[in-house]
């Protein structure tokens, strides 16, 4: 069995991912992700590197304001058409060949893209909800995201997707003047409708939780790609495996708040690190 040691900030990026190996090696891991994985598919990420400073929706504002329930469904059904046409990248697609090959155990993602199932990995855990999906808030009754998004075209004939829409990791996207624009309601009550993603201000539901943390559980060891691990869910799951004692490793342009609980911290791409370490777990 490897010997747990941990990089310092002297390790050479060689040296970190030959670490790294070793401690993969002869072990199935869990695998969570960020939105630092989908950046090479052309979505943004909200706190890497020269990302713009923006305060999202919260739940509250989306729920008791109409004018901002207008402004949500507008920018994010222009968001959504961005969404759709992104294509998984080398780092999903990697993900997806180490499920297949016995090495993953599956990944647990707090991207709401929904380009880890595209990619092919089998069982995914999406924390955050997926945009593909809306359901009512009055009667429960969900819908696929293509169908809302058809609806919005045909009541909304005037809504044109602009020269440059600022999409942003939420399938949100900054779009002014929308006082016009007429948001769905659900065709089986007429109740307000939501995307089934969790709004700022809201809670991992415990059930999909309770799956993410199943993930770990059967694991020996945790990878986290492209996640900062600002967000409460990210930080639980780490834990999780600490207290599981599973070697821990990081992937990630930047500093993250697990940095200090890693036996290993790659200071790199998540697509690029994957593919390199699949080539030699693979091998």
């Amino acid at each position: 069995m490897t010997t747990l040691a941990r990089t310092t900030p002297q390790t050479s990026d060689t040296d970190r991912l030959n670490a790294a190996y070793a401690l993969l090696s002869g072990r199935r891991f869990a695998v969570l992700t960020g939105a630092g994985l989908s950046t090479d598919s052309g979505i943004p990420d909200y706190r890497g590197e020269g990302a713009p400073k923006r305060t999202p929706m919260t739940v509250t504002q989306f729920l008791l304001n109409d004018a901002s329930k207008k402004r949500y469904w507008a920018g994010s059904h222009l968001g959504w058409a961005m969404f759709d046409a992104a294509r998984p990248n080398a780092g999903h697609r990697v993900l997806a060949t180490l499920e297949d090959a016995g090495l993953v155990t599956g990944v647990v993602t707090q991207n709401v893209d929904g380009l880890h199932v595209r990619a092919g990995s089998k069982r995914v855990v999406d924390l955050h909800g997926s945009m593909d999906r809306v359901s009512c808030l009055v009667c429960g009754q969900t819908f696929a995201r293509a169908s809302i998004a058809a609806r919005i075209d045909a009541e909304n004939p005037w809504l044109s997707k602009p020269e440059a829409v600022t999409l942003n990791p939420d399938g949100d996207a900054e779009i002014a003047h929308v006082d016009d624009f007429v948001a769905p309601v659900c065709s089986v009550c007429g109740g307000a409708l939501k995307p089934d993603v969790v709004f700022f201000g809201e809670f991992v539901p415990p059930e999909k939780f309770a799956e993410a943390r199943d993930i770990v559980s059967t694991a020996d060891a945790l990878v986290i790609a492209g996640s900062s691990l600002v967000v409460n869910s990210g930080i639980r799951l780490l834990e999780h495996a600490r207290r599981n004692k599973l070697p821990i490793i990081i992937i990630n342009r930047g500093v993250t708040k697990g940095d200090g609980r890693a036996d290993v911290k790659i200071d790199a791409g998540a697509s690029e690190t994957l593919t390199a370490l699949a080539d030699r777990l693979l091998g």
